[in-house]
């Protein structure tokens, strides 16, 4: 026989998670004022939860008799094998990529000054294959199909200040117009992936998505990269439709939520 859940008990938890997802940087305790105004519940309903939350580690009360977030969730983070980094989050994603797409997919992550370095790649199996050797060195972000795609989902103010500085031309297809990129920035946002046609590295062509952390904000992608004889626009295409939920696979990892991804893809959008 199948134990049926009480409809109560699972409105409980509802309301306890409500509850937690109060709780941020910017608010690290709160009282049962707060909660009620945020959750939309009684003070008394607050309260209640708050008392069975406190008992269980969910929830702690400070000295000034305010809330804040408990041991036990501190533990589970600790404890519970959840990926700390993007490297770590991205590393078993990437090979199920490399094994689907038999090219060689990569990790790259967005650093503060405005460019993107490249973590940790698993190489195709093909004896001629895409191998990444600048891991570590910042490379300007309009370049490559990574580069593209994290200006697209970054705040738009910085994709001003990129688009208004001069595009260098690394090679022949490296696209050098501001209103030509602009346009392409606002396909890759429609579509969740960007492309690139031996536009940074002589002979290779990659397709990228977007990966994001718990604030919403893009802090990388990954990619899959190769020769331009086995990836022409079609192939391209196929893999950006494999790529995306492979980058959301690990966006979720690192704490994503799609109301995060809207909001970030929101003010990549503003004008």
């Amino acid at each position: 026989m199948q134990e049926t859940i009480p409809r109560g008990s699972v409105q409980s938890i509802d309301r306890a998670v409500a509850i937690l997802r109060c709780f941020d940087a910017r608010t690290p305790d709160l009282g049962i004022s707060d909660l009620s105004r945020a959750t939309g519940l009684s003070t008394s309903t607050v309260h209640r939860l708050l008392v069975a939350m406190v008992e269980n580690g969910l929830i702690r009360q400070t000295a000034q008799r305010r809330y804040a977030i408990g041991p036990l969730v501190v533990q589970l983070a600790h404890t519970s094998g959840i990926p700390a980094t993007l490297r770590d989050a991205a590393q078993p994603v990437l090979r199920e990529l490399r094994d689907v797409t038999g090219e060689t997919a990569a990790v790259h992550e967005l650093l503060a000054s405005g460019h993107r370095v490249v973590l940790d790649q698993v190489e195709s199996r093909h004896q001629l294959r895409r191998t990444y050797t600048e891991f570590g060195v910042p490379l300007p972000l309009p370049q490559g199909a990574p580069g593209k795609v994290l200006l697209a989902f970054a705040p738009w103010q910085r994709q001003v200040e990129v688009l208004s500085a001069p595009l260098e031309q690394v090679l022949p297809d490296t696209i050098t117009d501001p209103d030509r990129l602009a346009a392409q920035l606002a396909e890759i946002r429609e579509r969740g992936f960007a492309t690139s046609m031996t536009e940074r590295t002589p002979g290779i062509c990659s397709v990228a998505a977007p990966v994001f952390d718990y604030a919403g904000q893009v802090v990388g992608c990954l990619s899959v990269s190769g020769p331009e004889l086995r990836m022409p626009a079609e192939v391209l295409l196929e893999f950006g439709a494999r790529i995306v939920p492979a980058a959301w696979e690990v966006s979720e990892l690192l704490g994503a939520t799609t109301a995060g991804r809207e909001r970030a893809t929101e003010q990549a959008s503003a004008r």
